[in-house]
């Protein structure tokens, strides 16, 4: 086969250019220098954070917009800075390619005790292993091309983060580059499996007089939602998503009815998902906050549960099953059953609702969510919600998102400190929306810097600081003295890192001409900060609180 040569660093360069890579986040140090030289001399642009740390959550979000993203460090000091935000990205299958520089092999072979060290030089290779579905050392560049391109296609095959570390002597080492990158074999599928699950749910869902399908973050990172039209078009099923698969379709669809997290869902949405005779569950994790903190009520009796490779219905399992595959098998053989047998309440009809203006009424966490629902409709073009792990998080899963709005908040993980790094990485994946950030103030202490980022990349988001006096989420968990914080003069910050319009605000009436100064200052990020009472907590986390009490109840009285 022929063959041309490339350097190692050259060839990274163009496969990464090949599946969409256009910027990387990350931060420089001595041991990727040479790399980033590489890099940034094939048209791949460097977006440098303030850390590593939110280089991996900025990384996160662009790659949930762009389908992949590449984050770029140093060795040791670098590497394991950012460990928190790959395991992030692991558990909520975010594809992101981690590149590390490393000392030279010279130098690791004479195992000199240089900076950046500790341990043995396997420490940060043996980590990542944890917390990616591949890691790789490229020690010879004769295998340097074949290890990317399999580290590579697995990211992208199984959706999660790998790992590439590459000493600083072999980045500039010619590179034998073969015609067709080599390509691991595709996943084994079941077909009898596959045939015999699709039988079954059929003839659950058939017989069926109130079925409900509940849509999960897979459809989303395996980018198979227009299975899920599809198969909503063939049906007229209602439709519900899980928080961390919220914004998977339109929430327009005329058959989606809201999101549903157990006791922390509406009423309807609960009711309707709860009461249903059979629950087509798909592509979603069973995770305790996208049950409500485990307040679902789901029985095996009436669920059929597909993910990406296995279905299990009742007490069946199907295995190995490709979840394209069963949907579509059921796309071709269920009948569609009249909407007025589904009792279907659009989530959007509650959009219909006018929001009255009490100027002079201080503004709640309950009337302000409500005025933002409205205020993203007023948006020109369309727009990227970003919820902070929090009572953000929980307080927009009754947001009912205008016309293509995407959704992203991390719904598993958790990570408090995600938003604004992970608004930069929307921001430069999809520069034609306008991000809208939810965030408290005691995640916005552990990563503000990055707004210096945003303002360096003349990025226009519009922040809404919601300044309740400490970490709200945890007081009505369990109250305690560390959840205080020390209180910032937050509107004053983004005047400090550069050109950015910001406020704050107390009242409905201060809010009102905020949201109508930050819509015409579209050229810029806007911050506002909102003044809302320590206890005032939003519906769905005072259910949070209370569940999670009483588990603890359960637990204890079990012990």
């Amino acid at each position: 086969m022929p063959q041309d040569l490339l350097t190692v660093g050259e060839y990274l360069a163009k496969r990464l250019q090949e599946i969409g890579i256009n910027q990387i986040f990350g931060v420089v140090g001595d041991y990727v220098l040479d790399l980033m030289d590489v890099l940034l001399q094939n048209n791949l642009q460097l977006i440098a954070t303030c850390n590593e740390l939110n280089a991996g959550y900025a990384a996160d979000a662009y790659a949930r917009i762009n389908g992949v993203s590449v984050v770029c460090v140093t060795y040791n000091v670098g590497g394991l800075s950012l460990v928190n935000a790959i395991a992030g990205a692991y558990a909520e299958l975010v594809p992101t390619i981690v590149i590390s520089g490393a000392p030279s092999t010279t130098q690791q072979r004479q195992n000199l005790l240089l900076h950046h060290t500790a341990v043995d030089y396997n420490l940060q290779l043996e980590i990542f292993e944890k917390i990616t579905v591949a890691a790789v050392r490229i020690t010879s560049p004769t295998q340097a091309a074949r290890q990317i391109d399999l580290t590579i296609a697995a990211c992208l095959r199984e959706r999660r983060p790998v790992y590439i570390e590459i000493p600083s002597d072999m980045v500039n080492l010619p590179c034998p580059v073969s015609e067709t990158p080599e390509l691991p074999p595709s996943p084994i599928i079941d077909q009898q499996a596959l045939s015999e699950a699709v039988e079954e749910a059929i003839e659950l869902l058939e017989k069926s007089q109130r079925p409900v399908i509940l849509a999960g973050v897979e459809l989303h990172r395996y980018g198979i939602a227009n299975l899920l039209s599809n198969l909503l078009d063939q049906t007229g099923y209602p439709f519900a998503t899980t928080l961390l698969g919220k914004s998977i379709l339109s929430e327009m669809h005329p058959q989606f009815i809201g999101s549903y997290a157990g006791t922390l869902s509406q009423e309807y949405v609960r009711q309707r998902v709860e009461t249903a005779d059979c629950i087509l569950c798909l592509g979603a994790f069973m995770s305790d906050i996208n049950l409500g903190g485990f307040t679902a009520q789901l029985p095996e009796t009436k669920l059929i549960n597909a993910n990406s490779d296995k279905v299990k219905i009742k007490h069946h399992f199907y295995h190995p099953v490709s979840l394209p595959a069963f949907m579509t098998g059921l796309t071709d053989k269920l009948q569609f059953k009249q909407s007025e047998l589904l009792d279907i309440q659009p989530a959007k009809n509650g959009l219909s609702k006018k929001f009255e203006l009490k100027k002079a009424q201080k503004l709640t966490n309950i009337r302000f969510y409500n005025r933002i629902n409205r205020f993203i409709s007023e948006l020109p073009g369309e727009s990227i919600v970003i919820a902070e792990t929090g009572d953000a998080l929980i307080a927009t899963i009754d947001l009912v998102l205008y016309g293509n709005t995407e959704y992203i908040g991390q719904a598993l993980y958790t990570s408090i400190g995600y938003a604004v790094p992970a608004c930069l990485g929307a921001a430069i994946a999809a520069p034609q929306r306008r991000p809208i950030v939810l965030v408290g103030d005691g995640a916005f202490q552990m990563s503000c810097q990055e707004l210096s980022t945003i303002i360096r990349h003349q990025l226009n988001p519009i922040f809404f600081l919601i300044n309740n006096d400490g970490y709200s989420i945890e007081r009505a968990i369990h109250e305690g003295s560390y959840n205080d914080i020390q209180p910032w003069k937050y509107h004053q910050l983004p005047e400090i890192f550069g050109n950015s319009w910001s406020c704050e605000v107390k009242t409905e009436g201060e809010l009102e001409q905020a949201l109508e100064k930050a819509k015409l200052l579209s050229d810029r990020l806007s911050l506002i900060e909102i003044h809302l009472d320590r206890l005032d907590y939003s519906l769905g986390v005072k259910r949070l609180g209370k569940a999670i009490k009483e588990k603890r109840s359960l637990d204890y009285s079990d012990q």
